[in-house]
């Protein structure tokens, strides 16, 4: 059956670790409500390179549970510490509930990944790949004329605006971020301060 071209896919967490011997995997949890989202039977489409046995499947939970605080999930046909290594770092996204808030800044890695990076209408570089952190979610950009990596929080305030049909992103970063901040300036702040010091000295009068 043809995958209906309107649904909305959240993503829910990702695969970060094999745990035992018995095909668990620690979950990095991008979801408010785990225990209700990883419940036994619950089905979650994966997010893999192509080159990975698992690309174009989905995954059923058998098990969900906390151990040590972290969170623990077993899934259907994964039985051994092997089929559960071939799943690390795997992305979870499941079917938007249809009576659930619309995510509007949900999407694929490789959506975002070779997007043009836009800053006061120049380009200032391209999405090399994303990064997932617990806290946040860091894109990778590649600056143009060097190539350095620049770490982008994924955040609204620096990102306000994804267009993947445009091929762009739009970027609104701190000063620093995209480039070094002048020299001068440091030595503007280190000289003031030299004559702040000069000022506060006792007067001999």
């Amino acid at each position: 059956m043809a995958a209906d071209p309107a649904r909305t896919q959240l993503r829910v967490g990702r695969l970060v670790k094999a745990h035992g011997l018995k095909g668990a995997l620690k979950l990095e949890l991008y979801t408010d409500d785990p225990d209700g989202r990883f419940v036994p039977g619950a089905t979650f489409t994966l997010q893999v390179p192509e080159a990975s046995p698992w690309h174009g499947k989905s995954v059923t939970v058998r098990e969900f549970r906390w151990m040590n605080s972290h969170p623990v999930l077993f899934l259907e046909d994964v039985n051994d510490r092997d089929a559960a290594e071939s799943l690390v770092k795997a992305i979870l996204w499941v079917d938007q509930d249809g009576d659930a808030t619309v995510e509007d800044d949900a999407w694929f890695d490789h959506q975002l990944v070779g997007l043009d990076v836009v800053r006061d209408g120049e380009r200032v570089g391209r999405i090399a790949r994303v990064d997932h952190l617990p806290a946040q979610d860091l894109l990778i950009v590649q600056r143009d004329g060097d190539d350095t990596e620049i770490l982008v929080p994924f955040v609204k305030a620096i990102v306000p605006e994804v267009d993947v049909a445009a091929g762009r992103v739009i970027v609104t970063p701190p000063a620093g971020l995209f480039e070094d901040l002048p020299a001068e300036e440091a030595d503007d702040a280190s000289g003031a301060a030299s004559h702040r010091d000069g000022d506060d000295a006792p007067s001999e009068d």
